[in-house]
């Protein structure tokens, strides 16, 4: 498979600047074609010259056959199957040829669809010249005239036809034919090595644009354009012949200029002229309103020395000078000369409070601490030192007074006795919280015993925590839970249970060790879960009773029945909880030893109406199991026979099972209305 195409990049200024050997740059590439065609590796071509540029010339005229090569093959299995579906995998081998397959799809979706050919779908430019060509080659005759009637002025014969209209070549030739099966191409394409294909040349690639300093080149389809590097400026704009034109915003109304004046376009801007001209003595403002001139304030006056300047409305007049004394100066009684007034002695009082200091033609007010004096306004002004020295005064806020300044703390501290620093309130003195309180910088935390929680609301007041409430609060006690402030305890059923030492779980009384249990003297007393049951039992007739539960068979007589009646009546107590998973094994009867070719049965004769219980047979005898869920308490009375075929003698074995059924784990659910 050929390696992966590399793309050509700026080779111009590579091409431009080396050549050292006399091998051509046509020679050059016509080897890498000549590998390419051959699938030789085009990275690593034997070189023909030492020339960098040769080196260059033949490794991507080779990458340019290899992708052709590509490419056409994409194209004829898109032609041929219709379908790029074997080219799923677009390893770096198919990258090209699917991309030309699919666009080739492409081209042929639009003929099909009547969508011109020639669309302008944003999908690249090999893309979108396959999917041209596969869309003409596809379309009706009537469809492919335009084609050809686009001859090349420069490819005509003498005799003035086109070759295109008069081919030779049985349309082979993608331009034009020049006879004897030999095609050529339009101007500004090559001929490509298959000799029928037509391919673009790159002029800016190969230096053959007349771009001039300060344009690029950029290539187009069997041609080439030129486009300046560098905009024309604000005011000018770019013609189509590359060049920077003048706009003219007055005519274009794209200036500013108001209704008193009128627009003059000047070199890349324009001016704003007013429409009404001023008079002498007067000057145009910038909305165009005619102001009169002050003559009197022009740094050379008017007037000759001696006299004084008097402005008027567009001119001037010139009088006389008197003796006119400045700020600060005033006539003396004759009237002859200008003297200083002692401002300090005046009836107002010029520093308001503040130590005034007479000057010759002034004064200066001495202000006093706090205050500075404004030689401007001659006021004495109040220091913002809050502002002047900004974090240097006061630790927290600084707020300005009248000569002087006051600091305040934020919330959360009190102002220390040097009036500037901040020092920590202890909030936890005035007891804002209900119980515990725990002074930090600046504030304070409420905290809660053991059982209470900080409420959300004021984060002051702690609320108490019903721990049986809680989502672990069901299983704190095993009976019942009750909610205390602070806390909470648990209980246990009235009767049949105690609460354990731990507080939290019901242990069951056995009322038979402990003596409170109700039965006679004639009656045993058998504990269960949360009570006893009192038992007794007597022997049937033609039974002798052996031990506390258990009864003997006497010798038979002359009855016929007695010798199939059980040998031993035995009863046994069981009790267990509700809900006991389903075949688990509660009673197991046997021989007390087995002898090869024992035939053992043993079923339930009585007592297993509701068919919770079920029998099997086991290598020593016979197991009781619970076929179905008990989840109500309940007591059974069951009769379990044994039977024996020993020997070719028959032995029964009765075994009376008295099963006592209690609550498991009794519970009682939580609700804080019944506390």
């Amino acid at each position: 498979m050929a390696p992966c195409v590399v793309l050509l990049c700026s080779l111009f200024g590579v091409l431009l600047g080396q050549g050292v050997e006399q091998i051509s740059i046509e020679d050059c590439c016509k080897d890498g074609q000549k590998r390419g065609n051959d699938n030789e590796e085009c990275v690593s071509l034997s070189l023909i010259s030492g020339s960098d540029t040769c080196r260059i010339v033949q490794e991507q005229c080779c990458v340019t056959v290899l992708e052709d090569n590509m490419c056409t093959t994409g194209i004829n299995m898109a032609k041929d199957q219709g379908a790029c579906d074997s080219l799923f995998t677009n390893t770096c081998e198919t990258k090209t040829t699917k991309m030309c397959c699919d666009c080739c799809l492409l081209g042929k979706a639009t003929q099909e669809q009547g969508l011109p050919c020639d669309h302008n779908l944003s999908v690249g430019y090999q893309c979108g010249l396959v999917s041209r060509a596969c869309c003409v080659d596809g379309a009706p005759d009537n469809q492919t005239t335009a084609k050809t009637e686009l001859p090349n002025k420069d490819e005509t014969s003498d005799s003035g036809d086109n070759s295109v209209l008069s081919d030779q070549c049985k349309g082979k030739c993608a331009h034009n034919c020049v006879g004897n099966g030999t095609c050529s191409c339009f101007k500004g394409y090559k001929l490509k090595p298959d000799g029928k294909s037509c391919e673009d040349i790159n002029e800016c690639l190969l230096g053959a644009s007349n771009c001039r300093g300060g344009e690029r080149c950029i290539n187009t389809e069997g041609s080439f354009r030129c486009q300046r590097e560098v905009s024309c400026g604000t005011g000018y704009e770019l013609t189509d012949n590359n060049n920077c034109k003048d706009i003219d915003e007055c005519e274009s109304g794209i200036h500013n200029c108001g209704p008193e004046f009128e627009c003059q376009n000047t070199q890349g801007s324009f001016r704003c002229l007013p429409k009404v001209k001023c008079g002498a003595g007067f000057i145009q403002d910038a909305l165009g309103n005619c102001i009169d001139i002050n003559e009197c304030v022009s740094q050379t006056g008017p007037c000759n020395r001696g006299q004084i300047c008097i402005n008027t409305v567009g001119s001037y007049i010139c009088q006389r000078n008197s003796v006119n004394c400045g700020r600060g100066y005033h006539l003396n009684e004759e009237g002859t000369r200008c003297v200083d007034i002692d401002e300090c002695k005046g009836p107002e009082k010029v520093c308001a409070g503040h130590g005034c200091i007479n000057l010759i033609g002034s004064y200066r007010c001495e202000c006093e601490t706090g205050y500075i004096f404004n030689s401007i306004s001659r006021f004495c002004e109040d220091i913002n030192e809050c502002r002047h020295y900004p974090g240097r005064l006061c630790a927290h806020k600084c707020e300005n007074t009248l000569g002087s300044y006051q600091c305040s703390c934020t919330t959360g501290f009190k102002l220390a006795a040097d009036g500037r620093n901040c020092d920590d309130l202890n909030e936890c003195e005035s007891n804002p919280c209900s119980q515990e309180c725990a002074n930090v910088y600046g504030s304070y935390q409420c905290y809660c015993r053991r059982g209470y929680q900080l409420s959300d609301i004021d984060g002051m007041t702690c609320e108490d925590i019903d721990e049986c409430a809680l989502p672990t609060g069901g299983h704190i006690c095993s009976y019942r839970c009750h909610n205390t402030p602070g806390s909470f305890h648990c209980s246990c059923p009235v009767s049949g249970y105690t609460l354990a030492p731990n507080g939290r779980s019901c242990q069951d009384i056995d009322e038979c060790v402990t003596g409170t249990h109700t039965c006679t003297v004639n009656q045993s007393c058998f504990n269960v879960q949360g009570g006893f049951r009192c038992l007794s039992f007597e022997c049937p007739n033609n039974y002798r009773r052996v031990g506390e539960t258990r009864c003997e068979r006497l010798l038979c007589n002359d009855s016929v029945d007695c010798p199939a009646m059980p040998l031993r009546i035995t009863y046994y107590y069981l009790t267990f909880p509700t809900n006991i998973p389903v075949f688990t094994n509660i009673f197991r009867m046997g021989p007390s030893h087995t002898v090869a070719g024992d035939d053992i049965q043993i079923v339930i004769t009585s007592g297993n109406e509701g068919g919770f219980f079920k029998t099997e047979r086991v290598p020593t005898g016979g197991v009781m199991s619970v076929a179905k869920l008990i989840n109500q308490p309940q007591d059974f009375e069951l009769s379990l026979e044994l039977r024996l075929r020993r020997y070719g003698t028959l032995s029964t074995y009765l075994a009376k099972v008295l099963v006592f059924v209690t609550q498991e784990e009794p519970r009682v659910p939580y609700n804080p209305l019944l506390e």
